[in-house]
C-alpha cells in the first residue's frame, strides 16, 4: 500500500512551503488510496509547543488536507534508542566529542588546503581511555553514523538520477550530546516502521536522502521513492525564506482565502501543467502527477491567491454563503438578491461587509462639479424608496428625458452619486438592495 507521510515541527505555524510538500505527499497517497500520516516531529522539547500542534492540526483541516492517523515522535523515544544500539552493535555508530570551535577551525583548514569540508573522523582513533577522559571533561559526545564510502544512488520522482559520493558528505550526527535525536535518525527510524513507501520534501533535503538511505539499509530496512521538488521563491525570485513568516497558512486564512484557491495553485505550481482552478479535492486528486514537477526555483506571488479566490467565490451559491450572510445581518429574504449583487465585485468574502454597509447606510456621494447641478435635478426625479427591479431604468429614462443627458454622461455620475465609486454590480439590481441614498439629502 502507498503510504506517505507529512512531519512538520511544532516550532512555529506552517507556511506555504511546508504546504507544498504537505499537498503533495496527501495527493499522492489519495490518488494510489493509501495512507497519508500526519507525523509531528517534536523530539526538541524546549522548542515544541502544544499550541503549534493543534494550530498545525487546524491549518490542515482547513484545507481539507486530512489524515488517515497522528504519529508523535515523542512517543517513539525507546524505538530510535532501540536503533541506536543496533547501529552500535555494527559498529556504524561512534562518538565525537570535537567541540563547534574545533570543527569550524578543521572545516577552515580543509577549505584553505582546496579540500572539501568534510569530518574528519578524528573520533575513530580515539582510545577507550581518551573516550573516558573527554567525557569527563567535556560530557557526553555526539554519535555520527559511520557511511560507507561509495557512491548512493537513486531514481528521484522529480530530479531523476542522483548519485552523491558518500566520501563527500560528513558523518552525520544524529544523536546529540544531550542525548536528543535528531531528524536524520528519528525519521529514518519512523519511515521504516511506519512503511512509508514515498517521501516527497524540499530540495534542500537531497544530501540528507543519500545519508538516510544508508541508514534505512544498515537498520534492514528498504528506503522508500524519493522525489525533491524545488523551493519556493518571491515572485522576483528572491529567497522566500524572510517572508514565510508573512505567509503563514492561518494569516492567509484570515485574509480570507479560499482553501480550494490555494490548493488549486500550490498542486500546479512548478510543474509543466497550467494553474487551474479546481471545486473539489477530488478533481485534484485525479490530475496529480509528481513526475510533471521541474527543479528549477518556483516563483511564488502570494497576490495570485486572491484572482483564484475572487473567481471561486463568483462560482458558488448562495447556500454556501449563507451563513457568512447571516452573520453580516442580511435578511434571508435578501441574501440571494445580495449575494447576486455582490459576488461578482469582490475578492474575499470579507469584502462583503462593505457591500452590505453601502446597502443598509448609503455612501456620500461622489459628484465632479460639472455635475453638480445635473445630479440635484435627477435626485428630485428620484422617488422614495423601497425600489425594485425596475425603479433603476425608469429613473434613469425619466433623467434622460428631463436632462437630454444620455450614455456613460447619464449613467456614470448618477452611480458616482449613489455608490461613491466609479464601478460596481449593475445598478438594476443594487437599487432595490439600497435602503439610504445619501445623495438625495
Amino acid at each position: 500500500m502507498t503510504t506517505t507521510r507529512f512531519a512538520p515541527s511544532p516550532t512555529g505555524y506552517i507556511h506555504v512551503g511546508n504546504l507544498r510538500t504537505a499537498l503533495m505527499n496527501y495527493l499522492i497517497a489519495r490518488k494510489a488510496g493509501g495512507t497519508f500520516i500526519l507525523r509531528i516531529d517534536d523530539t526538541d522539547p524546549e522548542r515544541s509547543k502544544e499550541e503549534y500542534v493543534d494550530a498545525i492540526k487546524e491549518d490542515l483541516e482547513w484545507l481539507g488536507l486530512t489524515w488517515d492517523k497522528v504519529e508523535r515522535q515523542s512517543d517513539r523515544l525507546d524505538r530510535y534508542i532501540a536503533a541506536a544500539d543496533q547501529l552500535r552493535d555494527i559498529s556504524r555508530f561512534y562518538e565525537a566529542f570535537e567541540t563547534p570551535t574545533e570543527l569550524d577551525l578543521k572545516r577552515k583548514k580543509q577549505l584553505n588546503m582546496g579540500k572539501p569540508p568534510v569530518y574528519d573522523r578524528a573520533a575513530l582513533d580515539l582510545s577507550d581511555g581518551e573516550k573516558a577522559a573527554l567525557r569527563a571533561e567535556r560530557g557526553d559526545g555526539v554519535w555520527r553514523f559511520k557511511l560507507d564510502h561509495e557512491r548512493i544512488e537513486w531514481a528521484d520522482g522529480i530530479v531523476g538520477d542522483v548519485s552523491i559520493d558518500a566520501a563527500s558528505v560528513s558523518d552525520p550526527v544524529l544523536i546529540r550530546g544531550d542525548g536528543q535525536f535528531l531528524y536524520t535518525l528519528a525519521s529514518v527510524v519512523d519511515d521504516t516502521e511506519m512503511g512509508v513507501t514515498h517521501v516527497v520534501r524540499g530540495s534542500d533535503h537531497v544530501t540528507n536522502t543519500a545519508t538516510q538511505i544508508q541508514i534505512i539499509k544498515a537498520l534492514g530496512g528498504t528506503p522508500p521513492e524519493f522525489a525533491h521538488h524545488s523551493l519556493l521563491t518571491g515572485p522576483q525570485g528572491e529567497a522566500l525564506s524572510k517572508r514565510l513568516g508573512t505567509l503563514a497558512l492561518r494569516d492567509l486564512r484570515e485574509q480570507g482565502v479560499q482553501p480550494m484557491a490555494l490548493l488549486s495553485l500550490m498542486a500546479r505550481l512548478g510543474s509543466s501543467d497550467p494553474v487551474e482552478l479546481r471545486n473539489e479535492m477530488a478533481e485534484l486528486i485525479d490530475g496529480f502527477d509528481v513526475s510533471r514537477f521541474g527543479t528549477a526555483p518556483t516563483k511564488f506571488d502570494v497576490q495570485d491567491v486572491f484572482p483564484l479566490t475572487s473567481r471561486l467565490l463568483q462560482g458558488k451559491s448562495v447556500e454556501v454563503v449563507a451563513s457568512t450572510l447571516t452573520d453580516l445581518g442580511v435578511p434571508a429574504d435578501q441574501q440571494a438578491a445580495f449575494w447576486e449583487v455582490a459576488k461578482e465585485n469582490i475578492t474575499t468574502l470579507k469584502d462583503l461587509a462593505g457591500w452590505w454597509a453601502l446597502c443598509q447606510t448609503g455612501a456620500d456621494p461622489l459628484i465632479a462639479d460639472e455635475d453638480a447641478e445635473f445630479v440635484a435635478e435627477a435626485m428630485q426625479l428620484l422617488p422614495e424608496g423601497p425600489y425594485s427591479a425596475d425603479s433603476w431604468k425608469e429613473w434613469t429614462t425619466a433623467v434622460k428625458a428631463a436632462t437630454g443627458r444620455k450614455g456613460k454622461g447619464l449613467f456614470m455620475p448618477l452611480r458616482k452619486a449613489v455608490t461613491g465609486m466609479e464601478r460596481g454590480p449593475d445598478m438594476g439590481a443594487l437599487l432595490p438592495l439600497m435602503q439610504v441614498i445619501r445623495a438625495r439629502g
